[in-house]
């Protein structure tokens, strides 16, 4: 018998495996990045940049500063109204975000440029808007626009609005005696 049937062949040695790509950020638009800068700049403890994309940007700012931020911004850029407000319910934080959507009229060169600007007010379990800890400054005078966009946050979640002329109730009836009913901890009960 000879040696090569009793020694098996030798097994392959799989080539080593590449190193995976690294993954890179994509660049930050250098037309957003221009006034973001501006901002954080001016409010660097008080602001958070979220992200920066094409014609997307947000900005997270404390509520404490949220009207000082906004007349920052509408008094250095063209961003000059809301485009709309938005709220979200964090009961597992125990917070409630509200979002204000920017965007400009006047100038062309931001017409597809929305700036989120976002803070977030605690949480109360046992809401009593106006009364409790769920308030914060609203944008009126420097945005009109917001007029109804925070009357509807105020009674879908609870945030009262100090400052807004008008908080009262906008599309449930001025009775309404049970948790806002966009919070997450809201039953229908059926009628």
């Amino acid at each position: 018998m000879s040696t090569s049937e009793t020694t098996p062949p030798p097994k392959e040695i799989p080539p080593p495996k590449a190193a995976p790509p690294e993954k890179t950020k994509p660049p930050v638009p250098a037309f957003e990045k221009s006034y973001v800068d501006q901002i954080t700049n001016q409010f660097s403890d008080d602001v958070e940049v979220e992200y920066i994309k094409e014609n997307r940007t947000r900005v997270n700012v404390k509520k404490e500063k949220i009207a000082e931020v906004a007349k920052f911004i509408k008094d250095n850029t063209p961003f000059d109204h809301a485009e709309s407000v938005t709220g979200v319910d964090f009961p597992e934080d125990k917070e409630i975000g509200v979002i204000y959507h920017l965007g400009s009229y006047t100038d062309p060169t931001y017409s597809k440029q929305v700036l989120a600007l976002a803070t977030r007010v605690p949480r109360e379990e046992n809401p009593n808007p106006g009364n409790d800890s769920t308030k914060l400054q609203s944008l009126r005078d420097m945005f009109y626009s917001v007029e109804f966009h925070e009357r509807e946050i105020f009674e879908m979640l609870g945030v009262y609005f100090e400052g807004h002329p008008d908080n009262r109730r906008l599309l449930l009836p001025e009775d309404w005696a049970d948790l806002p009913p966009l919070r997450k901890d809201f039953k229908n009960r059926g009628r």
